[in-house]
């Protein structure tokens, strides 16, 4: 009898430990990102965190905890830099995160602006 072949799995690296991704994300942003965007990183990475410290739904710490490692590959990769927003992954956000987004994006633009007018 011949079983059929389950389907191959993508290889998915574990996720690391909340403390140890908060260490590691700061300390890219220490050697990845340029000064003025650090310190805006740094704010919002720490708020991010704080805000999730106690949540208790392993499914939403799960995604979280997904979704900051893979923003830690891309910092890593240099990808940061040319990323952009897909149209699904827009369309899975909540009222509230693409109101941080949209803060996220004005608090970027002003940064440009400033280095400009520098």
């Amino acid at each position: 009898m011949v079983r059929p072949r389950r389907p191959e799995r993508p290889t998915q690296t574990p996720l690391l430990p909340p403390l140890k991704l908060y260490r590691s994300i700061l300390r890219a942003h220490a050697h990845k990102l340029p000064p003025e965007l650090r310190q805006f990183g740094d704010q919002y990475v720490k708020k991010e965190f704080k805000d999730h410290k106690n949540v208790d739904n392993p499914l939403h710490i799960v995604g979280f905890l997904t979704e900051w490692q893979d923003y830690l590959k891309q910092l890593d990769g240099g990808k940061w830099l040319d990323g952009k927003l897909s149209k699904q992954d827009l369309e899975k956000m909540s009222p509230e995160q693409i109101g941080q987004l949209y803060e996220l994006m004005e608090a970027t633009k002003k940064i440009g602006q400033q280095e400009a007018a520098a």
